[in-house]
């Protein structure tokens, strides 16, 4: 055989897909691998490398363990994944493309199953890198798809974002491998996200009104329909991890869906504010910090014209502490824009929870100060908040670390779904507390979202979008 092969060749070589192939090579997993045209010139001997895993990427593995088994999807720095184990799961593969995440991922679990983006690789591959065959039982599916589609910071494109489409992909995935149960996590933006957007300009009196696809909620309304019609159930609620012992106020949608057509109830809280219903009160900042080592604290910087600011500020202050001609200073035009501005010049208090952590703590709409010192919080105190164990390394530069602990689920709101999968999947059934609120709003949960379907079952514009189940 030639010393230069070609994409067939390498696919039966390597037993993959053509597909899948060209993928390692555009990904430069296949060292050598050049392109003439639309056509890859493949060299043999990286093939046969790969083939006897010198490299460390894309590792399949074989299963060894009696514990349900979940898959992960999204992984980032595995918030989710760590609380799911902690509850009872074995994760045998991770999938991510971020290269500070692989690299968090591969440093604290090297023998993992690691694959990259989920649009190139088929339900059959999947399986293979997990050590499994298509049609082998899954316990669990998990994963929170790129929200930057349907978050309320950004242009709400929804699934005509690329990412929307990848969203898409995760539930086909999913359908195909059949897993017992599945969760899809997400921002709160997804509950109001629109089918198909309208730019703002393009809208009001002047303009048609809007169609049923352009109006809030088509996202949500047309995912639920998929998993409804492929038979899963499908329960959801916007829950603040504050009440699952969390010392954050971070309001995430979950998704809970069992491939039994049996309604999942919604989470049992732990905690309260205020100690209402008998539980125990939020955890806070304080909390999560103590005992932290002072001297070990990795941060960005503020700007000196800011710190100027923050030394008039005490802990749980923010702008709007500063006298009034200080207020204008500091914000400049920003002051007489619309909104609370509650991120501007914010210090944590120590005896409440954490705002929800954002990828950088110094931006300055989305400070997050320390309470008393003048810096934004630390790696450290996000690996606190976040409820990451300590000796779990993030990798990358400063802002990989602050964007990766940002976008992660906390380990205590990750557990707290794990366990109440496996609880129902035994046929306990959680206590119920009557008037309990998981989150600040109202109109969150799959029973709004059913009564809003159903009163609008006459409308042929959106419920005829043909659904890919």
């Amino acid at each position: 055989m030639s010393t230069i092969l070609t994409v067939n060749e390498v696919s039966e070589i390597l037993g993959i897909s053509p597909q899948r192939v060209r993928a390692l090579c555009r990904s430069g997993y296949l060292h050598d691998a050049r392109q003439a045209g639309r056509v890859w010139l493949i060299d043999k001997q990286s093939v046969m490398k790969y083939k006897n895993n010198l490299f460390t990427e894309d590792r399949i593995t074989k299963v060894t363990t009696s514990e349900p088994i979940a898959l992960s999807f999204f992984s980032g720095a595995m918030g989710l994944d760590l609380g799911i184990e902690k509850a009872g799961f074995k994760t045998l593969l991770a999938c991510e493309i971020d290269k500070s995440a692989r690299k968090t991922i591969k440093s604290n679990r090297p023998d993992i199953a690691l694959i990259g983006d989920i649009r190139d690789y088929s339900p059959q591959e999947i399986m293979e890198h997990a050590g499994l065959k298509l049609g082998d039982e899954v316990d669990l599916i998990m994963g929170g798809p790129p929200c930057q589609a349907f978050s309320t910071a950004g242009k709400r494109l929804g699934f005509e974002d690329e990412r929307g489409n990848i969203f898409l992909k995760y539930i086909e995935t999913i359908f195909e491998i059949k897993p017992k149960y599945f969760i899809i996590e997400n921002v709160r933006g997804l509950l109001s996200a629109p089918l198909q957007h309208r730019p703002h300009n393009q809208r009001g009196d002047d303009f048609l009104p809007l169609k049923s696809e352009e109006e809030s909620g088509g996202v949500l309304s047309y995912i639920y329909r998929m998993i409804k019609a492929s038979g899963y159930s499908c329960s959801f609620e916007l829950y603040n991890a504050a009440n699952f012992g969390v010392p954050q106020t971070r309001e995430r949608v979950i998704m809970m869906c069992a491939r039994s057509g049996e309604k999942i109830p919604y989470l049992e809280p732990t905690h309260s504010k205020d100690s209402h219903f008998g539980l125990p009160s939020w955890k806070t900042f304080r909390d999560a910090v103590n005992g932290l080592d002072e001297a070990s604290h990795t941060h960005l910087e503020f700007p000196d014209k800011r710190k100027k600011y923050y030394r008039l500020l005490g802990p749980g202050e923010y702008w709007k502490n500063l006298p009034l001609e200080l207020q204008k200073e500091a914000l400049g035009k920003s002051f007489f824009s619309g909104g609370g501005k509650t991120g501007f010049l914010r210090r944590l208090a120590w005896d409440k929870p954490s705002p929800t952590l954002v990828t950088h703590p110094a931006m300055p709409a989305t400070d997050l100060a320390h309470p008393e010192e003048l810096r934004p919080l630390s790696i450290e105190e996000y690996k606190r908040i976040q409820q990451f164990p300590e000796d779990w390394k993030i990798e990358g530069k400063l802002l990989d670390k602050y964007k990766q602990l940002g976008n992660a689920v906390p380990i205590g709101l990750g557990y707290a779904v794990g366990k109440h999968i496996l609880q129902f999947n035994k046929g306990v059934v959680p206590k119920l507390y009557q008037g309990f609120k998981y989150s600040r709003y109202k109109d969150t949960s799959d029973v709004e979202l059913e009564q809003k379907i159903n009163n609008n079952a006459g409308n042929k514009s959106q419920l005829d979008i043909p659904l890919y189940v």
